[in-house]
C-alpha cells in the first residue's frame, strides 16, 4: 500500500515519502523467500571464481543450495545520476496522477536507496529547453539537496535541445548507473540523441518510459479533444478509433524497446497508476551490473 502512486500523492514532504517508500519496500523485500541470485541485492551477490573464501555465507546455502558472497564485506558504491524529463509533456495527468509526480517519486526513492547503499547520487533535470545539474556526491547531506531540487521541478517547454552531454555525464572513468525517468515524447529524435551519447559512454543506462494509463488504455471519457502539451496542437478524441490506437502504440513501443536494446540499455515502461515495486527491483538488478 506504501508504494502506490494514489497512497504517496498524500505525502507532501518528499524526504519522508522517499523514506516511507523505501522501508515499505525492504520490509516486503526481507520477508521475500530467495529464489535465485540477486534478489537481496544489498547485502548478497553470487559467487564468482577468484572470490575470498571467507565471506561466503553458508547459511544463504542452506536455504537456496546457491553459493553467495556477503556484499556488505566488500566496497559496493557506485555513482548513480538520475536524469528527469520535465518537458511540458510530462504534466500529461491521469486520474490524479501527473507524470512528473511519478517521476518525483521514482527518483526520490530511488536515489535514498543509493544513498542507504552508500552510493553518489546526482540528479540532472532537462526542462524547457535546458538543463539543470547537481554533480554525483554521497553524503546524506547532498541527498537532502537532491530532494529539494526535485521538489522544486516543474515541467514547461519542449525537451532540451542536444547539448555537450558526452563531456557532461563522462564521469571519471569509472562506469556508473544512469537513469533516465521520461515519457519518451520527442519531435524531432532529441531523445534518441541523448541516448546514443550515453550508450556511447559504456556506462550501465536503464529507462524508465512513464505513460498514464488513460494513454495505454485510450481511455478519455469526457473529452473530445485532446492537447499536445508542447506543441499546443488538438487533436479529435474519436472512440472508435481506439483499437487502431491501441495497435500502432503497441507497434511504438515495441519499436522504443528494441531500439533501446540495441543500444545494450535497459527499458521499463511503467503505467503512472503501478506501484513502484517493479521499478525498485530493476533498479537493483541494473546498479547490480553496474559494480562489476
Amino acid at each position: 500500500m506504501q508504494l502506490d502512486p494514489k497512497v504517496l500523492m498524500t505525502i507532501k514532504d518528499l524526504p519522508l515519502l522517499a523514506k516511507t517508500v523505501i522501508d515499505g519496500f525492504m520490509n516486503g523485500f526481507n520477508k521475500s523467500k530467495v529464489k535465485g541470485p540477486g534478489l537481496e541485492f544489498s547485502q548478497y551477490r553470487s559467487y564468482q571464481p577468484g572470490d575470498d573464501l571467507r565471506w561466503l555465507d553458508w547459511r544463504m546455502f542452506a536455504r537456496s543450495d546457491r553459493y553467495y558472497i556477503r556484499e556488505s564485506e566488500v566496497e559496493t558504491s557506485i555513482s548513480v545520476r538520475f536524469l528527469v524529463d520535465a518537458s511540458a509533456s510530462m504534466n500529461h495527468d491521469d486520474n490524479g496522477i501527473k507524470k512528473i509526480d511519478y517521476a518525483r517519486f521514482l527518483a526520490a526513492s530511488l536515489a535514498w536507496l543509493s544513498n542507504l547503499q552508500g552510493d553518489s547520487v546526482g540528479l540532472y533535470v532537462l526542462e524547457d529547453g535546458g538543463l539543470f545539474s547537481l554533480a554525483s556526491k554521497p553524503d546524506p547531506q547532498h541527498l537532502q539537496r537532491l530532494l529539494y531540487h526535485l521538489q522544486q521541478v516543474k515541467p514547461s517547454g519542449t525537451f532540451t535541445h542536444p547539448i555537450h552531454y558526452k563531456e557532461l555525464f563522462a564521469g571519471d572513468g569509472r562506469k556508473e548507473l544512469l537513469v533516465f525517468i521520461t515519457d519518451m515524447y520527442q519531435s524531432a529524435g532529441e531523445i534518441s540523441r541523448l541516448l546514443d551519447s550515453l550508450s556511447a559512454l559504456k556506462h550501465e543506462v536503464i529507462v524508465f518510459h512513464l505513460m498514464g494509463k488513460n494513454e495505454l488504455e485510450f481511455d478519455f471519457s469526457g473529452y473530445s479533444t485532446l492537447e499536445d502539451l508542447e506543441t499546443g496542437e488538438t487533436v479529435d478524441v474519436n472512440v472508435q478509433q481506439a483499437a487502431e490506437y491501441q495497435a500502432k502504440l503497441k507497434a511504438h513501443l515495441e519499436d522504443i524497446r528494441m531500439q533501446l536494446l540495441g543500444k545494450h540499455i535497459y527499458y521499463r515502461m511503467l503505467s503512472t497508476s503501478q506501484p513502484l515495486d517493479e521499478a525498485l527491483r530493476d533498479f537493483l538488478v541494473q546498479r547490480n551490473k553496474s559494480k562489476f
